[in-house]
């Protein structure tokens, strides 16, 4: 019988069932409709099932919560399996509204009913073919559960409680996903045997799980071993005899091996199933900034651009190198429409962060780079950011600790060493320095960057500036064209007064490419050798690439005041009796250029 009473307007009153009794809201029938329908007896915890599997987040978490209340005033209202039930639903709309904290409470509640249902009750889940029955319910999974703890406490930054949730299931009943999660966890913890242990489980059962390849491959496991995991399967499946060739490359990009990773991406970007393949592209993009080619690198990015108008990944790299190469417009531009796809990602973030950087804007571009830490704490270009952000505005070692980080998390990575030994340098810390910059020679391979960046310590002691000569003549030697090298190189050949030398080897440089700093550099040169008409062309030019590149203006400036003094006598003459009062605006940007050029920057050579 159905136990509920009929109201005074024909609505239906419900009593208080019996323990283990499921609670039922029947549903009337319309006139001439068979009352066999399913709907008709359904117990009110299956309508909260339904809701919650149809996505009706908000709805199943004002009903579970009154449910959950009215088994609190009455406990026997609802057997154990279906406050179990309960608790759980309410819990998952709890996390879909990203509250994780009351989430994770009601999770552990609903492992402590489940605890106490296992001892008082033989219930097992059902095969799906019995009715729905207090003895067999399709019960939400125990494992699940813990899962989702786990996603709560990895969002509420306590990775060490979701390691212990997940370490308390058995090896056997980890699904990929948990062993997934844990690999994750267990690296981003520095638990790296236990780390690739979970990887491999991942790919034992997943074997074209590919982002558990690249975590393997980042464990430093040889691209052999990664590769014969998943060999069965290359073999059983037409069309992917390229999954070989794609660990290659990326266990050459986890090696550091730059060059011979950008052939081997290229090979596979050529072929005409994976031609324009936004991810390669994305990958080709990082590794040509790693190396250096900052040309070749915003290139690849662009091309990424056209074909996913909403790509996200990578564009802090590509904001950073527009905003080096003084496109600040295209950089505000590009954060603009990055904000629009999402602000949840930590690359808007930083892309906002080195326009303001390069406005010299050193305190919005702290704020701006904690603000993408905070929504990715993986985020190299972010800790970067705030590095050099905090580095330029004198704490030197709440930088060195953001770069040590970087590091850390991308030990391939010339550009998280240069910030951190930046940082030496401006602490007059030489020595470590030194250590740190031949650490990275040895570790990273003799190559133009880590050549120039060896040189580059070696400049700040006059015992070894002979060696900084060598080191610089090698690295242009590999790449005559690699512009740190070419500043370095002149630097020095500016020390010694070797000016003519200094113009040939800008020419040479500048025969190819056209970058701001060599063209102010070489403007600098030519004031030395008292060309001055062509100095102010190269400012000019300078200024045209990066106007607001401060040195160059500043240059400009200093040859205006050194001309001859009859003519600036007539122009003072002529000011006088206009009034401009522009002399006045003259100086102030005097003062402001000899203010910013006292900055240090670390992003780009100056």
């Amino acid at each position: 019988m159905d136990s509920c009473l009929r109201g005074p307007l024909g609505g239906a009153i419900l009593e208080s069932p019996r323990a283990e009794e499921p609670l039922s809201l029947p549903t009337p029938s319309p006139a001439g409709a068979p009352r066999s329908t399913p709907a008709s007896r359904m117990s009110v915890v299956e309508h909260v099932r339904e809701m919650a599997a149809a996505g009706l987040h908000s709805n199943v978490r004002l009903l579970s919560g009154l449910l959950l209340t009215m088994s609190g005033n009455n406990p026997e209202l609802f057997s154990p399996s279906q406050k179990y039930q309960l608790l759980v639903y309410h819990a998952d709309s709890l996390f879909h509204d990203k509250e994780y904290r009351n989430a994770v409470s009601k999770y552990t509640m609903a492992l402590q009913q489940k605890k106490a249902l296992s001892k008082t009750s033989k219930v097992r889940p059902s095969t799906g073919n019995a009715a729905a029955t207090p003895q067999s319910q399709c019960l939400p999974s125990e494992i699940e559960v813990k899962y989702k703890m786990a996603e709560c406490y990895t969002m509420l930054k306590q990775d060490k409680d979701a390691i212990a949730i997940l370490d308390g299931i058995p090896s056997r009943q980890r699904t990929p996903k948990i062993n997934m999660m844990l690999a994750n966890l267990y690296k981003k913890a520095g638990q790296e045997r236990s780390s690739v242990t979970s990887y491999k489980e991942v790919l034992r059962q997943c074997p074209l799980a590919l982002d558990a390849i690249l975590g393997l491959l980042s464990l430093s496991v040889k691209g052999a071993e990664v590769a014969s995991m998943t060999m069965n399967v290359i073999q059983s499946i037409p069309n992917l005899d390229w999954l070989s060739v794609w660990i290659k490359a990326y266990a050459f990009v986890h090696t550091g091996d730059n060059t011979r990773a950008i052939n081997t991406i290229c090979s596979l970007e050529k072929k005409s199933l994976l031609r324009d393949n936004v991810d390669l592209l994305g990958s080709l993009a990082d590794l040509y900034f790693r190396a250096g080619d900052n040309k070749n690198s915003i290139l690849k990015f662009e091309q990424a651009q056209m074909l996913d108008p909403y790509l996200i990944k990578g564009m802090d790299v590509y904001g950073y190198l527009l905003a080096r190469d003084g496109r600040l417009e295209d950089v505000e531009n590009l954060g603009c429409r990055l904000f629009n796809i999402s602000d949840q990602h930590a690359e808007p973030w930083v892309v906002s962060g080195c326009h303001s950087f390069y406005s010299k804007r050193y305190s919005r571009a702290l704020y701006l780079g904690a603000k993408a830490i905070q929504l990715n704490s993986n985020s190299v270009q972010a800790l970067l950011l705030k590095g050099a952000a905090l580095r330029n505005m004198g704490r030197v070692q709440e930088a060195i600790i953001h770069f040590r980080e970087a590091i850390r998390l991308a030990p391939c990575r010339l550009d998280c060493y240069e910030g951190l030994i930046d940082c030496y340098l401006a602490s007059n810390s030489i020595r470590e320095a030194m250590v740190m910059a031949n650490n990275v020679y040895k570790t990273l391979g003799a190559n133009a960057q880590t050549l120039t960046l060896l040189a580059t310590v070696c400049l700040e002691d006059p015992v070894t500036q002979e060696k900084a000569k060598t080191l610089l003549d090698k690295a242009l030697t590999q790449r005559p064209d690699y512009i740190k090298a070419v500043v370095k190189k002149a630097e020095l050949l500016s020390r010694e007064q070797k000016y003519e030398d200094g113009i040939a080897l800008l020419r040479n440089a500048l025969a190819n490419q056209s970058d701001c700093v060599l063209h102010r550099i070489l403007g600098d040169f030519l004031v030395a050798v008292s060309e001055y008409q062509e100095a102010m062309d190269q400012y000019s030019i300078a200024l045209s690439l990066d106007p607001n590149d401060q040195k160059s203006l500043e240059g400009m400036q200093k040859m205006e005041k050194e001309e001859s003094p009859t003519d600036a006598t007539q122009e003072e003459d002529v000011d006088d009796m206009e009034g401009s009062g522009e002399e006045g605006d003259l100086e102030g940007s005097d003062s402001e250029a000899a203010q910013w050029a006292d900055q240090e920057q670390w992003f780009g050579m100056q």
